[in-house]
């Protein structure tokens, strides 16, 4: 489901969540979209210019246990695998009043879903974008982390580094720890038909090549420009999923190239067994088909007189130091209008409690900001350090994806050789049986030489077969024990990266807490001040001596945005 921020419908009320601050430090300035679990939100750090995307559970779901823990997991998972094609988590945690919320990086893009839209794709910017979701895949199911929904509207395409179509993967929602006990009712169903492996319509547990189905239906659609089961039942289409084949690309747009094709008719398998072993493995064809591919400067399509500006930054906010500048005014207006100094003593009383106000916010912003870069330092070092586990693993995974290949190649091999080795043993005891009773049968001594010749021929063919297949099964069960250790290796780096997490996340939640507490001041603060700001208006807005400096405070309090919608065009999501 699109979550996009777009220009206000003028008939639509107005959320009334915007504008409320969460957790005691995210306020919410912009509703981005609303997906199966949750609604996301565009938030900012009420003392801190922190932008990001916050969602928080649908309100009819707040009962639910069993989703609730999986938007827990949602965010655990995607931080544990951190990889740059997933979507950051800065945060997670429970309001008072137990409203479950996510804190991610705050994206600008397009979704992917957008984009098929207006056709088939160019098969070099296809394979690009594919690839990158194959690799933030890999490292996922290294990690065993499985998406179990993936499909065109959780991809996000925004720019990184001056590349265009970084991708970036949104909605962990369904995603789950393997190791961790199921929360789902058994044998029910959940994705999104359209995209939803053969095991997957069945109710049965999604594994990694789930998610590698789900990246040939992409493929499918990238290439073709259509999915390649539709129908307007969802019963329908789960069906055409379990049993049907999938149409041949090439037999929608004749001009797909035979190797995408191969790789999409793979990942269409029915059988989990026949798709690819492994992210990795696909992985691998994909860079292959990409080397293989002309350079076509797709990316730079749209980049000329007639291309659309890129969208706008979030607006900047004010933040506390305005406060000391209206502090200012109010006192400039109470001179102004009592030049004796012989204001109410109200009037005095507020304007004092302005600037104490002000300073006082000043300050605690200070604070806040330092305790909040010690919690960005705490977590650039835990990312760094889940980055290098993370890739030690997939390495390893890599190596262990080779490994098992060639054990399943050589184990092939004794499986053909048996069969040949079969078949010789027949022939070479029927030569034999000839050869024995030869003798007895009065040939001349030139046919019994042949016999002899052809029972021992058939005789070695079947030691050069033994020896042949004895080769192939110790170097299947050298591979075998090869991806045995690999995989040790990987659960020993999988469990120090579970250890790690926990302990993290202990030191995080510990300062996330004196954030919450300090700007919980700070919105006792804001309140105060708007409080003083109220009383000096109502005050002071009759004297026409201040009439410039009253429109001067007003322009400088409503001039800035309150809680905008960015413009249609680009979309701005966070997951779904």
């Amino acid at each position: 489901m699109q979550q996009t921020a777009r220009v206000s419908n003028p008939g639509k009320p107005a959320d009334p969540m915007l504008g409320r601050v969460i957790a005691g430090r995210y306020r919410l300035e912009a509703r981005a979209g609303e997906g199966g679990m949750g609604v996301v939100y565009r938030a900012r750090h009420v003392l801190i210019d922190r932008v990001v995307a916050l969602k928080l559970i649908r309100p009819d779901l707040r009962g639910e246990t069993h989703l609730r823990a999986w938007m827990l997991r949602e965010a655990r998972a995607a931080n544990r695998v951190d990889h740059a094609h997933i979507i950051d988590i800065h945060d997670i945690g429970e309001t008072e009043e137990g409203e479950l919320y996510l804190v991610m990086e705050y994206l600008v893009g397009t979704s992917l879903s957008s984009e098929l839209a207006r056709g088939p794709m160019q098969l070099s910017r296809s394979v690009d974008i594919l690839e990158q979701m194959c690799a933030a895949l890999a490292r996922a199911h290294d990690l065993g982390v499985i998406h179990r929904d993936l499909k065109s509207d959780n991809i996000l395409l925004t720019g990184r580094g001056g590349r265009k179509d970084f991708v970036k993967i949104l909605d962990f929602g369904l995603a789950h720890l393997a190791m961790d006990p199921r929360l789902a009712p058994k044998g029910a169903v959940f994705g999104t038909p359209e995209y939803m492996s053969p095991e997957q319509a069945r109710g049965e547990e999604a594994g990694p090549q789930s998610d590698l189905y789900a990246l040939g239906v992409l493929f499918f659609e990238m290439l073709t420009g259509q999915l390649p089961f539709r129908s307007d039942d969802r019963e329908t289409l789960l069906e055409l999923q379990r049993t049907a084949q999938a149409p041949k690309p090439r037999s929608i747009k004749p001009d797909v190239l035979p190797a995408a094709e191969t790789i999409v008719i793979k990942l269409l398998e029915k059988e989990r067994r026949k798709r690819f072993q492994d992210a990795h493995h696909l992985h691998e064809e994909l860079k292959a088909l990409q080397r293989s591919l002309p350079n076509t400067p797709w990316e730079l399509a749209g980049t000329g007189e007639n291309a659309p500006p890129p969208p706008p930054p979030p607006p900047q906010s004010p933040g506390v130091i305005e406060w000391a500048s209206r502090a200012a005014l109010f006192s400039r207006m109470a001179s102004r209008a009592y030049p004796a100094g012989n204001a109410p003593p109200e009037v005095q009383a507020a304007v004092a409690q302005s600037w104490d106000l002000a300073s006082r916010a000043n300050k605690l912003e200070g604070e806040v900001a330092s305790h909040t870069r010690k919690l960005e330092a705490l977590e650039r070092r835990g990312r760094a350090l889940r980055a290098e586990i993370g890739r030690k693993v997939e390495e390893l995974a890599h190596e262990e994806s080779r490994v098992l290949r060639d054990a399943a190649a050589e184990q092939d091999e004794a499986r053909r050789l048996k069969e040949q080795l079969a078949v010789a043993e027949k022939q070479a005891a029927a030569t034999k049986t000839q050869a024995d009773q030869a003798t007895y049968q009065g040939l001349a001594p030139a046919a019994i030489r042949q016999i002899f010749e052809r029972a021992g021929a058939t005789g070695a063919l079947v030691e050069a077969k033994r020896e042949q297949l004895t080769e192939h099964e110790q170097k299947a069960s050298v591979k075998d024990a090869q991806g045995r250790d690999l995989r040790r290796q990987i659960e020993e780096l999988r469990a120090q990266l579970a250890r790690y997490a926990e302990a993290l996340e202990e030191d995080l939640s510990a300062g996330r807490e004196k954030v919450a507490a300090r700007t919980r001041e700070g919105l006792a603060f804001e309140k105060s001040f708007s409080e003083v700001s109220a009383l000096l208006l109502n005050h002071l807005k009759a004297k026409p001596e201040v009439r410039d400096l009253l429109q001067e405070l007003l322009a400088n309090m409503h001039g800035q945005p309150q809680y905008p919608q960015k413009p249609a065009g680009p979309e701005s999501r966070g997951p779904q």
